[in-house]
């Protein structure tokens, strides 16, 4: 069997289970998603054990560490992909809900009902627990997933798949409600992209080629998971001990992740005092630090940012460093640079953190706490199936209203139009 028709074949055994989940009751969705955290947890050991061999060859390949971060599962991060389909499992099912009802004068009553988009294509990279986040999340709204893994974690993703399809088998869910796309051959995700009629929306999750290539080869609509230059700014009226620790954790917890940031702005009237320090902070993290012309003069030795720094996703211990004269210029800085992600002020002056929370345009935008808790399960919202830096439909974290549409329903009483 050719590429092309093995993956026809998945897609339209996906669009059948689309219409089969999109009618589920509440009640199976959520025993369905039991039944995944207990097999998740159940088969932990098996997970791991395929995913050691993701990391051999990655190991191998010499991969950098930031990507050697986003694909290694332990007990914990399984247990937090249990913990997310639990949390999926409690929150209130979208689908069916009436948005908003009137009746017209000739006697028609309108209903604007939630509906599931239908059949979501998630094409990612590196990161395994993104198989059972999206699974989840795509059960409970409704909606069939269809996963294209990339090849350095495909191990992992199987077993994940093969987990999470055994607990459906018991549930009376679909098995294709749950399809994963196994063919490393890269032609596989340019088939996959031609498929309007079988697939709903395509959701890229990865690097920037990546996220490109798919808005560029789609006839599917496409929302961009596009990468993070987060920026943290450090105003003059900031607690000094409050925005060392917002730095640290923002840039050095997970620096392989997209909402860690990757520019630092700091006002010019604390620079030479707040600098130093953080610099020495940073240092003892392993962090390489660039900065502006003026930075330089306070931090010696530290490499001179170019004009592509102030654009980059570095994903690794780099951090670089502009000083501003003002809020204002921050503000436009980031409004310029910035990827629409996440953005954080430290201030003590409520009326400057008002105006950066208002005039920064992007997705998530924070007062006086880490850009790091862009995430849909931080959010309350059980998992994230991406974090869109889109305007249209939905953005920042995606989660169960995200993935929900809308449709009209009108009762009549043999009304015709004149």
């Amino acid at each position: 069997m050719s590429i092309s028709d093995k993956i026809l074949n998945l897609l339209k055994d996906a669009k059948e289970a689309s219409f089969e989940l999109a009618n589920i009751s509440t009640k199976e969705k959520n025993r369905a998603l039991l039944k995944i955290a207990k097999e998740l947890l159940k088969n932990t050991g098996y997970i791991l054990s395929e995913n050691a061999k993701d990391l051999a060859l990655a190991e191998k390949k010499g991969v950098s560490g930031a990507i050697m971060d986003r694909l290694i599962l332990t007990e914990k991060r399984v247990k937090e992909m249990a913990d997310s389909a639990m949390q999926v499992a409690s929150l209130k099912d979208p689908a069916g809900r009436i948005l908003k009802q009137w009746k017209r004068p000739n006697g028609l009553t309108i209903k604007k009902i939630v509906v599931p988009i239908g059949v979501i294509g998630i094409i990612y990279e590196s990161r395994p627990n993104v198989t059972a986040d999206c699974a989840a999340l795509c059960i409970k709204s409704g909606n069939a997933c269809v996963l294209r893994g990339g090849s350095e974690a495909i191990n992992s993703n199987l077993a994940i798949h093969r987990v999470i399809v055994k607990a459906l088998k018991r549930s009376g869910i679909p098995e294709s409600a749950v399809t994963i796309v196994d063919i490393a051959d890269r032609r596989a995700v340019e088939i996959l992209l031609k498929q309007d009629s079988l697939v709903d929306l395509v959701i890229p999750r990865g690097g920037e080629g990546l996220i490109r290539y798919v808005a560029q080869n789609s006839l599917i609509p496409v929302i961009k998971h596009y990468k993070g230059v987060c920026h943290l700014y450090v105003d003059k009226d900031a607690d000094f001990k409050m925005a060392m620790d917002i730095m640290l954790n923002a840039k050095v917890q997970r620096p392989g992740v997209c909402n860690a940031i990757e520019k630092m702005l700091v006002h010019k009237d604390i620079a030479a005092r707040f600098l130093p320090e953080a610099a020495r902070i940073l240092d003892d993290k392993g962090v390489e630090l660039r900065g502006c012309s003026k930075t330089l003069k306070i931090l010696k030795g530290i490499k001179k940012a170019q004009e592509k720094d102030w654009y980059e996703e570095y994903l690794d211990l780099i951090l670089t460093i502009k000083i501003v004269k003002s809020a204002d210029e921050a503000i436009s800085h980031i409004n310029k640079y910035g990827s629409r992600h996440s953005d954080a002020i430290v201030t003590k002056n409520k009326k400057t953190a008002e105006r950066f929370l208002k005039e920064v345009d992007s997705a998530a935008v924070y007062h006086n706490a880490s850009t790091r808790f862009t995430d849909g399960y931080q959010f309350g919202m059980g998992a994230e199936i991406g974090i869109s830096t889109d305007k249209i439909h939905a953005r920042g974290p995606m989660a169960l209203e995200e993935l929900c549409s809308y449709k009209y329903i009108i009762y009549g009483a043999g009304q015709t139009r004149k």
